[in-house]
């Protein structure tokens, strides 16, 4: 008897097919996020996507090369500090239309992401608002079209590190531009009333 109960009973063998669920067609911006990965995310690529998402995180970097600006600038130590407050009300700016919106960030299978974030939201790229903030009005400072060299590198390893899609960093660069320009026009108004 006690055989029989520690004999295994007979096992079935099941016909029925995995019952995982197949995906749904891909979006555009996850097709494209996928074609940005294939492309370029290589582990050099990736390892310099993830430290300018170290030097971008809240706008640290930006903030921290503003304030270089207005020590080192003397003469022009008031617009680097309003330039840098500039970047700061981007970045807060593109905070406030990610917590009003509530885009998660990209979680599909097909697209690898690479980076921790500090939040699930991902519209607007906080990134690209101030990079292109920082790039807008720091170039105005140093007479060079840095928005040229700064944005698109930026831009692009949000894409390479999969935290957002490619709108989020198109608006974010469009909000930083629009926050970047009214603080120049801020500036200058200020400026001629002086």
């Amino acid at each position: 008897m006690a055989e029989l109960l520690d004999r295994p009973g007979p096992t079935r063998t099941s016909t029925a097919a995995p019952t995982s669920t197949p995906l749904a067609p891909a979006t555009a911006e996850i097709r494209a996020l996928q074609s940005v990965q294939r492309a370029v995310a290589r582990p050099a690529t990736v390892r310099v996507a993830r430290g300018m998402s170290l030097f971008g995180e809240h706008a640290g970097g930006w903030l921290a090369l503003g304030a270089l600006g207005a020590l080192t600038d003397r003469d022009r130590r008031r617009e680097w500090l309003v330039a840098t407050a500039g970047v700061a009300l981007a970045h807060g700016a593109s905070i406030g239309v990610k917590r009003v919106v509530r885009r998660p960030r990209p979680a599909d299978p097909r697209v690898e992401v690479l980076v921790g974030t500090p939040s699930k939201l991902s519209f607007p790229s906080a990134h690209a608002t101030s990079t292109t903030a920082a790039a807008v009005l720091y170039g105005g400072l140093v007479r060079k079209p840095l928005w040229v060299a700064l944005v698109p590198p930026m831009a692009l390893s949000r894409l390479v590190l999969g935290v957002h899609y490619p709108t989020d960093v198109l608006a974010g660069s469009a909000l930083g531009a629009a926050v970047a320009l009214t603080v120049r026009r801020f500036g200058r108004s200020r400026k001629a009333t002086r």
